[in-house]
């Protein structure tokens, strides 16, 4: 069907300097996890989201020399980097796309363990985090070097194809940046004190750039005009504004946000759609050039508001284009339902930061588009007419409902309660988790399309009561539970438990009711210990939390959530107990013993709650295994798990499992990799 006219304003071309975008749609630098070591399937990443409508697609950071090295990123050292990233930009333009390259030199915030070169600053310091480095202080040879590699990268950059190149100053990820930024620059010279001697070298890169070349590609840079930190940092009200009152003219196009990563992209569970609007508002009011900006903009309607109300004239994305990279085609061909939007919850940001191949909590393509061959819109058509029976409407049940019909399989979807979702219907219900509801709601909104698929709600199934449907294949997708008895990652062994109250995740989401004081104990390390722990002080409880961990939830460091959940416990008054675990349980107390020295002290509770693992449900799997014979004579040609029900893990996990099966239908995996690999040439040995 058409668009609506309303929309219509966001498929106006925008000029950047010598280069069109053809729509306002703008996919910003992002991690990948793929980098040169997997660069073909980076660069089939990249041009999906070219096919789905995106006007313009960057890369990730790009290192331009051998004194900046990170291994999980791509890089333009020498001339020998030009082919792998010219098939990104030749795959982003065979869909009429503009290819964006994202050049930058990472200064003190790597410790270059490849070349092992000695890390560089504004103004000597340790690196970045708490490895055992010190960068040194750039003199003015250090600082022509650098202009130099800068644009020896462009040309290369220019040479592969791509038509935007950027000078990256955001993130605090950047020598640009670096140097702008008072807390990081302490120098004397032309390049440190005021703000106009701090911005002399992004100035300075921005002329190179255009020089070298601005003939053919736009010159973007990259800006954080804020850093969150108040007046000891970059500010909106003082240096941010100043960059763009004396530069604002200079390039042909603005990325402004805020820094660093873990504000730059805070996940919904502390952040709302829009959220860095209040930061970056100003800019579009002192320059006449194109302005892109993120806020994890999922809404159509919110993005014809930015551009209409002078916010942005480009909507940038990351995390909305890897959930859906068909998010502005399905705009502009009226279907704006069909978004599949992102819930904010940085699974891939987490996944990218192992590193290892991005992925993604609503889509199970994402990473997977040149290795497995999946698309994130089309499935292949059905090669049978068996019948297929789902066994349970949570995440991984509902995925492989819908992708079976779309690949025109008839499909029998059974859920034993009556309400879809599964562990997402129980989970969006805990603070700040409100946005995980899309992943059940866009799956029923795709459901309710098929014709082909029947729901039936309130369908406990039973081994025989599966033998009567009639189905060929069975997935068996009812889920976990989590365990009362406090075995998990600490403890190998159920714990003696007296007569406390023992409850789980489960029983809260619930409705159980407690009497406290309440001890949580989290050895899971996710997210759940935390938001549990949450909740009960809502409720009104008194809170101690026991982690082994020296953190609270500490898996979500590599979410950019870490230091937000430990100042939510801190703000919520909940006890922290780090690097120790629950050992005995009584009535009224709680012996727990610290990790490393076997000490032991006790807390006063009436109620535990364990976050420690799960256990898949899968009485109905074993129970159809346990009589193949009468499966083969019901008609039953293989019966599968998926989702939590085969491994419990994150709800993206599950979501995975279900799409495989929907495209493998519980196929075995065989002896050979079941996906392509690129294998690096062995060089000559001298």
């Amino acid at each position: 069907m058409p668009r609506d006219p309303h929309y219509d304003i966001l498929f106006e071309p925008v000029t950047i300097g010598p280069v069109t975008a053809r729509n306002r749609f703008y996919q910003v630098p992002h991690c990948n996890g793929m980098g040169r070591a997997h660069p073909t399937a980076m660069a089939v990443m990249r041009g999906i989201k070219a096919e789905g409508g995106w006007a313009v697609v960057c890369t990730e950071q790009c290192d331009i020399h051998v004194t900046t090295d990170t291994e999980r990123e791509i890089r333009l050292w020498d001339d020998r980097d030009i082919p792998y990233l010219a098939r990104m930009a030749d795959q982003v333009h065979e869909h009429g796309a503009l290819a964006g390259l994202e050049l930058t030199h990472m200064g003190y915030y790597t410790s270059n363990y490849i070349g092992r070169e000695i890390p560089m600053a504004p103004t000597a310091r340790p690196v970045h985090g708490i490895e055992p480095f010190h960068a040194r202080t750039m003199d003015r040879t250090d600082i022509a070097n650098y202009r130099r590699w800068h644009r020896n990268a462009a040309l290369r950059g220019k040479r592969a194809g791509f038509d935007i190149v950027y000078v990256y100053a955001g993130h605090s990820l950047s020598l640009c940046m670096h140097f702008l930024s008072a807390r990081h620059n302490q120098r004397t010279d032309e390049y440190g004190g005021p703000v106009e001697n701090r911005m002399r070298l992004l100035r300075e890169v921005i002329e190179d750039t255009k020089d070298a070349v601005g003939d053919t590609c736009g010159v973007a840079v990259r800006l954080a005009v804020n850093e969150l930190v108040g007046p000891k940092g970059i500010t909106p009200e003082e240096d941010g504004r100043a960059v763009i009152e004396m530069l604002g003219e200079l390039p042909d196009l603005w990325d402004v946000n805020v820094s660093e990563w873990e504000n730059d992209s805070e996940t919904s569970r502390f952040a709302d759609e829009g959220f860095q609007e209040k930061h970056i508002s100003f800019v579009k009011s002192l320059t006449s050039k194109p302005v892109v900006g993120v806020g994890r903009y999922t809404s159509p309607d919110r993005m014809v508001s930015l551009i209409r109300n002078g916010v942005l004239d480009m909507i940038g994305a990351a995390r909305p284009s890897i959930a859906d990279p068909f998010l502005p085609k399905k705009i502009e061909e009226g279907r704006p339902e069909d978004i599949r939007e992102c819930i904010g919850c940085n699974m891939c940001v987490g996944v990218s930061n192992q590193p290892t191949y991005l992925r993604c909590t609503q889509n199970p393509t994402q990473g997977e588009e040149w290795r497995r061959g999946w698309h994130p819109e089309v499935m292949p058509p059905r090669d049978s007419d068996e019948r297929v029976l789902v066994i349970g409407a949570g995440p991984a049940g509902l995925e492989a409902a819908r992708g079976l019909g779309q690949r025109g399989y008839e499909v029998m979807l059974a859920e034993a309660g009556r309400e879809t979702g599964g562990r997402v219907a129980r989970e969006c219900r805990l603070p700040g988790l409100a946005a995980w509801a899309r992943v059940r709601d866009w799956r029923m909104t795709q459901l309710h399309k098929l014709p082909n698929v029947e729901i039936y709600m309130d369908s406990e199934m039973t081994a025989d009561s599966v033998r009567e449907t009639g189905a060929n294949l069975v997935a068996v997708a009812t889920g976990a539970r989590w365990r009362r008895d406090g075995s998990g990652r600490y403890h190998d062994f159920p714990l003696a438990c007296g007569s406390a109250n023992i409850v789980t995740p489960d029983d809260i989401m619930e409705g159980a009711t407690l009497e406290g004081p309440v001890v949580v104990f989290d050895d899971d390390h996710y997210y759940m210990g935390g938001v549990i722990a949450e909740k009960l002080v809502q409720d009104g409880h008194e809170v101690s939390i026991v982690t082994p961990e020296s953190a609270v939830s500490a898996w979500t460091a590599y979410t950019l959530e870490y230091e937000r959940i430990q100042t939510r416990m801190r703000e919520l008054g909940v006890a922290r107990h780090l690097g120790f675990a629950v050992k005995n349980i009584e009535w009224s107390r709680v012996e727990i013993e610290d990790v490393y020295t076997g000490d032991c002290q006790w807390i006063a509770c009436r109620s535990v709650v364990m976050v420690t693992a799960q256990d898949p449900v899968d009485d109905l799997y074993h129970a159809l295994m346990a009589d193949e014979a009468a499966n083969r004579e019901a008609g039953i040609r293989r019966v599968s798990r998926i989702g939590d029900c085969y491994g419990p893990g994150p709800i993206a996990a599950a979501v995975f499992g279900g799409y495989r099966y929907a495209r493998e239908l519980g196929e075995a995996i065989g002896d050979d990799v079941p996906w392509k690999q690129e294998i690096v040439e062995l060089a000559a040995v001298v």
